[in-house]
């Protein structure tokens, strides 16, 4: 099986699989998995996801995944029928589905249904170069994002989660991007392989991004730069805190770390369009319920996810699809 950068018949697969409410999985030839780029957990869970359903799918249907899109750019596309099934985080399907002012501009995306949440933990993590802490004697998000010697932060580009969290985060501090901007800051956006490097340079003070245990980007700027871990502030965990996020203290892995740190977990969970046939939801359910020892054997991320837990609303954040609602009934788990 290959796993093209692009897939082409996406938009062709969801007119297949999304085509009436009443189709059977039999009449679907391409189910498109909407992950990211080579080399993220997303990719690996999509990649392995894939495998797995060749041998849970009827005779003649395929599965391709598709390497590119994010938190915030799946749900749309599911929304919008252009893949069939997209891993999301469950705050952006929460906030695709609501229409968040933030993150969608209003704009609600109610088409998507959930298959299965909790497959991971995703934390919001905010981090210093001991530089900065050392040169403004800063030891708090608070502290530095108000102040006078505002610092250079960098995250990744629109598209991700992050930029979304950093605005409700300038929000519930009482500033913004511009004012950051304007007191000698700086919002430095970049791809995920370019933020070692900036940081090694001193070319940023702050880090922000969504971590996961044994995050490769996360792991490679601890090990090169020195860091510093901070808490995320109560006023920023009250905003961001609701159906599918959920405040959890994250364990201490990364070098820099010296204890756990209080955050939110932002959460992981397997989307799809309503218009899905319920056969092939509950196959897709099942598939992914009754294989964790192979999703946890593929990436260590996914180690954490419990079945019994995954139709919940807290996990999802969003309804369930009804053929996923049938698998999780009838195991007795709702």
């Amino acid at each position: 099986m290959s796993f093209p950068r692009t897939v082409t018949a996406s938009a062709m697969a969801a007119a297949l699989v999304l085509s009436t409410s009443a189709c059977r999985p039999d009449e679907a030839s391409v189910i498109s998995i909407g992950a990211m780029p080579p080399g993220t957990s997303w990719y690996v869970f999509g990649a392995t996801l894939a495998t797995l359903l060749e041998d849970s799918l009827p005779d003649g249907m395929r599965v391709e995944v598709v390497a590119r899109g994010g938190g915030i750019g799946n749900p749309i596309l599911v929304d919008r029928g252009e893949q069939s099934i997209a891993l999301s985080q469950a705050a952006t399907a929460t906030w695709a589905f609501n229409g968040d002012p933030v993150a969608y501009g209003g704009r609600k995306h109610q088409n998507i249904r959930a298959l299965v949440g909790g497959l991971n933990r995703v934390w919001m993590v905010a981090m210093f170069t001991e530089a900065y802490l050392a040169r403004t004697g800063h030891r708090t998000l608070g502290e530095s994002l108000r102040s006078d010697d505002a610092p250079r932060i960098v995250m990744k580009p629109q598209g991700s989660t992050v930029p979304v969290v950093a605005e409700i985060l300038f929000d519930a501090l009482g500033t913004s991007s511009e004012d950051v901007r304007a007191r000698g800051g700086d919002i430095i956006q970049v791809s995920a392989n370019q933020i070692p490097a900036i940081l090694r340079d001193g070319r940023a003070d702050l880090y922000l991004e969504t971590a996961i245990r044994g995050h490769p980007t996360l792991t490679e700027v601890t090990t090169t730069t020195p860091m510093s871990f901070v808490d995320f502030p109560q006023e920023a965990i009250e905003r961001l805190a609701g159906p599918g996020i959920t405040r959890v203290p994250m364990p201490a892995w990364f070098k820099g770390q010296a204890k756990p740190i209080d955050s939110v977990d932002m959460g992981t969970v397997l989307i799809t369009h309503t218009g899905l046939s319920p056969d092939l939801a509950y196959v897709i359910t099942k598939t992914i319920c009754e294989n964790t020892e192979v999703m946890a054997a593929a990436h260590r991320a996914w180690a954490d996810f419990v079945p019994e837990q995954g139709g919940l609303l807290e996990k999802t954040g969003v309804p369930l699809h009804p053929g996923a609602e049938r698998y999780f009934r009838e195991r007795g788990w709702l």
